[in-house]
């Protein structure tokens, strides 16, 4: 019948669970099946492994649908539907993985060397057999894949011609019929042989059915063993016309002929010559010495891949191959080193990490040739006064190579860039091209200055090498006026440098600690970068705290370092009507309270006001001492840092530290009221409690360890050295407040 007329065998659905349990139970008959099945020119070691991860890959990933209409069973089909499946599959794989390999074709993944199993350093084999099983290697390896199918599923499946046929054609064997064609030319026999003689071994004996191939006696011996000839018989049977012949040839009655020995009683030469003697019944009624049929050959231990003898593989290509890789791996490894080191200049993109955005806003930020330069004409006309009308200045504006590092540092900077940002401000790459602000040489440094709206961006590279580039973010959204006058350009030294606004027309440096002494001239070059400053966000103690003074058209400002890329404005006064910190009352009092700022290093601060919120006289005729409320507000809106201070009589004494708050309205727009109160020692050793409030407290109370209460906006209570006591103060309109903790 046709190929085509086959249908696949009604195995019906099979479940994921129900083909692993089928696979684990005949693992060593399904992964026998597949070693048989494979080209014998494979090679026993990789077969072994090949045919171990053919049956491991059969597991279906998903539950296997049955036929629509499910066929009645037929006697000759597998009993396990499961096992039927995997089965099926471990055929489809060994036979291709017999298929040759094609030059343009893309090779099958069963075609390929097995990852798993992997074994490293042996080789494995099968135990070695005798003279039958290394014939029927043969024979396997003479056969084409399809024949080799059929050859097992006839000895090993004792499966029918009909099923072998649905079989081979479920698993996509090209010519099943052709298969069995080649089987059944092996079943004639040789050339010569007499067909009457050929018919009358094939009769069946006794009711039995016609053995076929794999089914009839073993390669080189005979169906029924028979007793030893005597010797004129053997002569005249090697001398007989259909003689046998091969390295296999038996002697005889019965004797094998060749490769095809395996037809027993077809090939024998002696009682077909007339020459031997008929075969002798065994004591018990059966044949004398029988031996192994092909069937049973196929279920010896010459195939049998999980029973398996190790051997080391070739030792000396092993040792030579190790040297080889180390080599190799030497080589490579100096050769992407070298590769990696930068040369005598930076690279393409600098110190940048690899790219990761491809979208054209991400690409224009990057670009240096869209890099945003207002003019030096722009800014007088402007409305406004901030960053966005500050001129491109320095002597590398021009210099696309050190925009394209800065630009690509910014997006990507890598491991050994040096970053650092104020709180709550982002570190993301620009959402476009950023405005330049200056390009030049500052210090052994090339240093570039970029705004984008929201940040300031400082990158920095040094002149000579290609280490310690430095990346440095600021908050500068909605800087205006005195606000966007200067930008720290440089810190080197314990020094300081400012790019000043186009606008600015003096600057001079003013030491806060010395209120009295005027200060002294700032020198600028011609693109506004100062001369260096001794700052005090770089020194170890409080011995001075210079400030930057600048003048502009409006008046003068002083903005006071505070570790970070935009100055501090420094402002005196109540929180509805601060002023710059110039008049000499400000600088009085400034004076004594500078040195806490240190509190507030890096905090992003874009403002510090002091205040002196409250005036009281101290007992004993000690004097008049001030109390004095600074208030430190940031660019980003939250995290203001709030210090309540004493300041006794005497004007060279600092500031004592009395409460400090985060997060507090206290002392701001919201909250224009503070209560704050310490444990005050007089000259004649007394203790006493002090406290004072705002222009709007009626009362002042203490309770705890020492009880007082005082109309009007101070209190002065006796107290024990040590005491602590809580405050509270009563407000005109009739509310309480706390006091700042």
């Amino acid at each position: 019948m046709s190929t085509q007329d086959l249908v696949p065998s009604p195995v019906g659905p099979v479940d994921v669970e129900q083909a692993e349990a089928a696979l684990v139970e005949r693992y060593p008959r399904l992964v026998r099946i597949a070693y048989l099945v494979l080209p014998p020119t494979m090679g026993r070691s990789r077969r072994v492994l090949t045919a171990h991860a053919l049956v491991q890959r059969a597991l279906p990933r998903r539950r296997v649908p049955g036929p629509a209409v499910p066929e009645p069973r037929r006697p000759e089909d597998a009993v396990d539907p499961g096992y039927a499946y995997v089965r099926g599959e471990v055929l489809r794989q060994a036979l291709v993985a017999g298929r040759p390999l094609r030059r343009l074709a893309v090779p099958r993944r069963a075609q390929l060397p097995p990852l798993l199993p992997q074994v490293w350093g042996l080789r494995l084999y099968p135990r070695a057999g005798g003279a039958d099983e290394l014939a029927l290697d043969q024979l396997l390896s003479r056969l084409s894949g399809p024949a080799r199918a059929a050859y097992v599923l006839r000895g090993l499946e004792r499966q029918g011609d009909a099923e072998v046929l649905r079989v081979l054609a479920s698993v996509g064997a090209e010519d099943p019929e052709s298969a069995l064609a080649e089987l059944a030319g092996l079943e004639d026999g040789p050339e010569g042989e007499d067909p009457e003689a050929r018919e009358e071994a094939r009769a069946p004996r006794g009711g039995e059915r016609p053995e076929r191939v794999a089914e009839q006696a073993g390669p080189g011996r005979s169906r029924h063993a028979t007793a030893p000839p005597p010797p004129e018989a053997t002569a005249e049977a090697t001398g007989g016309a259909i003689g046998g012949t091969g390295a296999n040839a038996g002697t005889g009655a019965n004797a094998g002929t060749g490769a095809n020995a395996d037809t027993g009683a077809n090939a024998g030469t002696g009682a077909n010559a007339g020459t031997g003697p008929p075969p002798e019944a065994a004591p018990d009624g059966g044949p004398a010495g029988r031996r192994l049929s092909g069937a049973s050959l196929l279920e010896s231990a010459e195939f049998d891949p999980c029973t398996l003898q190790a051997r080391p593989g070739d030792l000396l290509r092993r040792r030579q191959h190790g040297r080889a890789v180390l080599v190799g791996a030497a080589a490579l490894l100096v050769c992407g080193t070298l590769l990696g080191l930068p040369g005598d200049g930076w690279g393409r993109n600098g110190a940048a990490a690899p790219s990761y955005a491809r979208n054209p806003a991400a690409e224009a930020a990057l670009d240096p040739a869209a890099v945003k330069r207002v003019g030096p004409a722009v800014w007088p006309g402007a409305v406004r006064r901030d960053f966005s009308v500050w001129p491109a200045r320095g002597d590398l504006v021009g210099d696309a190579a050190l925009l394209r590092r800065a630009l690509a540092v910014w997006a990507r900077p890598g491991g050994a860039v040096e970053s650092s940002a104020t709180p709550g401000t982002p570190v993301g790459p620009p959402m476009g091209p950023p405005q330049l602000l200056f390009a030049g040489r500052v210090d052994g440094a090339r240093v570039v200055l970029l705004h984008d709206g929201l940040r300031v961006v400082r990158y920095a590279e040094p002149v000579a090498g290609t280490a310690g580039a430095a990346l440095d973010f600021a908050r500068a959204d909605a800087a205006e006026g005195p606000e966007a006058e200067a930008v720290v350009v440089s810190r080197a030294d314990g020094n300081v440098r400012y790019l000043t606004a186009p606008w600015v027309t003096g600057a001079s440096v003013r030491d806060l600690l010395m209120p009295g002494k005027e200060p002294w001239a700032l020198g600028r070059d011609a693109h506004g970068v100062t001369d260096a400053v001794p700052s005090p966000a770089l020194a170890r103690e409080c011995e001075r705290w210079n400030t930057l003074q600048l003048e502009d058209d409006s008046g003068s400002r002083v903005l006071g370092d505070l570790g970070e890329l935009l100055p501090a404005r420094l402002l005196w006064g109540p929180p509805g009507a601060p002023v710059d910190a110039t008049g000499r009352e400000a600088r009085a009092v400034w004076a004594r309270t500078a040195c806490q700022m240190s509190t507030v290093l890096g905090q992003g601060v874009r403002s510090v006001r002091a205040w002196r919120f409250a005036r009281q006289t101290l007992p004993e005729g000690a004097g008049r001492a001030a109390w004095v409320c600074t208030r430190a507000e940031t660019w980003r809106g939250t995290g203001p840092r709030v210090l309540a201070q004493f300041l006794p009589p005497d004007r060279k004494a600092p500031a004592a530290l009395a409460a400090r708050a985060q997060d507090a309205p206290a002392c701001g727009v919201r909250e224009p009221r503070v209560l704050a109160g310490a444990l005050w020692q007089a000259p004649g050793g007394g203790w006493y409690v002090l406290a004072a409030g705002g222009p709007d407290v009626a009362s002042v109370a203490v309770t705890g360890a020492v009880t007082a209460r005082a109309d009007g906006p101070a209190l002065a209570a006796k107290a024990a050295a040590g005491t602590r006591a809580e405050l509270s103060a009563t407000l005109e309109d009739g509310r309480r407040m706390p006091a700042l903790r």
